[in-house]
């Protein structure tokens, strides 16, 4: 009996399917996301066992107590930044989605990774390029591995058929919205087309224990396009991401099932491809002549990594009447709060002043230690007094301006010593129980904003 077709209504956000159309998503609660496609059913409907010839063997159940403890096997890479956000290198039989904006750097960075890794034959899968513009990028980045073979293929049967015959170390595909399954009867990059084909690689490298990447590309609110299932079926999810205007690229974990999903990875754009930054805070802080108000660093945490950020402030009197604020890379209701502490706890009068507040670097941090080094910073503006620059600040700021504890402080602290700062403020709350006596930095601790100030401005 052939195949029936029939058509059924996809949500465009989390892949929701309905018999009938709807305004409203009856899963996510998300307006104007349903498409109608053509879906495939019927008992004789390929599957990818079948196509591709996988013997898999029926899994019975089995006591956890006689499982054995399989040692997950890792492919190191040639960029410990990678190795980092991956939990410590490339699983075999892992599945790896990379997204990010178009442009960013994210088929750099595979391909870079794929020609730099000597000895182990990568197929490198695109359906954007042809071969002769992947190997115009291939001779301005350098070929080092002569074991990279590029395909232009985006049916996915065929990709199949030459992933049987090449038998790779390593998979790349660029991108999964340009794939399609013959046993779909959809446009590629569509919803089933999408969910389809990232199954179908997702058995392939399971069966086959070859770890795959996947591009994706993002929609216009920065998420992953496609249905939300897209990143339940893969192992690992990675966001690349970064500010055009600077050289630097930033590699976070989304989601990770070999280690931690909170890892960030720094690289460098240049003309021959991507730099990993193995030390951003000596990167990220800027070398003045002179000291200037507004301007303090901030010792925050990124996964296991301690890193110092500069942050930049301007308190000026409001030209227009109604005082504006403006945030880059810091939450802007975030400000909003810190400010208000200042007026009600430490007397501050910003009600009537413009406050704008920057962090440099094109970084975006979420880490509550910053919450110090803006009120540090937007005190220092207003009294257009300087902070000097070997100060440093590591502490969260609560609504009834108490200075309060953050994680993993011996390791803010031991980053601030390393790059020679004199002084780094801290909660109280933090310092008891520290050993300061194996730093050479000076650890100062404060309780309250107000007692910030007094410190900073006598």
């Amino acid at each position: 009996m052939p195949a029936k077709e029939k058509t059924a209504f996809f949500c465009k956000e989390c892949g929701n399917e309905s018999p009938k159309w709807f305004g409203k998503c009856p899963a996510c609660g998300a307006w104007n996301t349903c498409v109608e496609e053509t879906v495939v059913t019927g008992k004789d409907s390929q599957s990818v066992k079948k196509s591709v010839g996988l013997e898999m063997d029926k899994s019975i159940p089995v006591p956890i107590k006689e499982i054995g403890n399989a040692k997950e096997q890792r492919i190191i890479l040639p960029y410990e930044e990678l190795n980092r956000v991956l939990g410590g290198g490339l699983v075999l039989g892992s599945l790896t989605l990379v997204g990010g904006e178009p442009g960013i750097g994210k088929s750099t960075l595979l391909l870079q990774t794929a020609l730099q890794l000597a000895g182990r034959k990568v197929l490198y899968i695109s359906g954007e390029e042809s071969q002769s513009q992947i190997k115009m990028r291939a001779e301005r980045i350098g070929i080092h591995n002569t074991d990279c073979l590029i395909l232009t293929e985006t049916n996915t049967q065929e990709i199949l058929k030459h992933f049987k015959n090449v038998q790779p170390d390593i998979v790349v595909i660029d991108s999964i919205q340009t794939l399609e399954s013959p046993y779909v009867d959809a446009t590629a990059g569509s919803l089933s087309q999408i969910r389809e084909t990232a199954a179908e690689m997702n058995k392939i490298a399971k069966a086959y224990q070859v770890p795959v990447f996947l591009i994706g590309h993002i929609t216009k609110d920065g998420s992953i396009a496609g249905p939300k299932i897209l990143e339940h079926i893969v192992d690992t999810v990675l966001q690349f991401e970064g500010d055009r205007h600077y050289g630097f690229r930033i590699l976070r974990t989304i989601k990770n099932r070999f280690g931690s999903a909170s890892e960030l990875g720094i690289f460098e754009m240049n003309a021959t491809g991507l730099r990993e930054v193995t030390n951003p805070s000596e990167i990220l802080l800027s070398q003045r002549d002179e000291e200037v108000s507004g301007i303090t660093i901030a010792a925050t945490m990124e996964g296991q990594r301690p890193m110092l950020i500069e942050t930049q402030a301007l308190v000026s009197s409001a030209a227009y009447g109604t005082p504006q604020r403006s945030a880059t890379g810091f939450d802007i209701r975030r400000m909003n709060m810190l400010l208000a502490v200042l007026e009600k706890r430490a007397g501050f009068k910003l009600s009537i002043k413009d406050v704008f507040l920057n962090i440099a670097g094109g970084l975006r941090v979420d880490d509550p230690a910053i919450d110090l080094a803006v009120i540090a910073a937007i005190l220092s503006s207003n009294a257009d007094i300087p902070i000097p620059s070997r100060y440093a600040f590591a502490a969260e700021v609560g609504l009834s301006g108490e200075i309060r504890a953050v994680t993993r402080i011996e390791a803010r602290i031991a980053e601030a010593d390393k790059l020679g700062f004199e002084k780094i403020f801290v909660s109280k709350y933090n310092a008891k129980g520290l050993d300061t006596k194996r730093f050479k930095i000076q650890v100062v601790p404060v309780a309250s904003v107000y007692e910030l100030g007094g410190e900073l401005f006598g």
